[in-house]
């Protein structure tokens, strides 16, 4: 139902009854109304909430398959973020990893980076920050899929 969808669109982006309607141009009773199912919103606002919400008008007018078929559409956006986040995150698990390997069985390499290093700071400090930068990285792209 038109009235579920929007109560459901409005929670998940996180706005008050009064803030949806500031962006709206409305009343807060007005929302109320229209989720309450009381009352339906003019073809105009109608239009002005599928923009809002970034959503079709057959989304918020359509009963049941059209629901699951933006579930769908959306998730499929989101995976290539979330294996591009996965990516990243386990590339910099792997250099750590290998840097710390290198570090112990060659500690030549560790002391050529340290002593070619314009920035005064131990060669090993450099490709630990990388690695750690990209896991910071790719995690917070995995958090930001996960919050939609």
């Amino acid at each position: 139902m038109l009235s579920e969808k929007l109560f459901k669109l409005r929670k998940n982006s996180g706005l008050s009854q009064e803030q949806l309607a500031e962006q709206l141009h409305v009343s807060r009773q007005a929302i109320s109304k229209w989720e309450s199912g009381t009352a339906v919103p003019e073809s105009e606002k109608l239009i002005t909430i599928s923009n809002y919400f970034g959503v079709s008008l057959d989304y918020l007018l359509k009963d049941g398959e059209e629901d699951k078929a933006k579930t769908a559409d959306s998730t499929t956006e989101e995976k290539p973020k979330m294996i591009a986040g996965i990516i990243i995150c386990i590339a910099g698990i792997v250099a750590m990893i290998i840097w710390g390997l290198l570090s112990i069985f060659s500690p030549e390499a560790s002391n050529q980076i340290h002593g070619s290093s314009v920035i005064v700071v131990d060669g090993n400090g450099i490709v630990l920050m990388a690695c750690v930068v990209a896991i910071i990285v790719g995690a917070g792209i995995l958090l930001k899929g996960k919050k939609r």
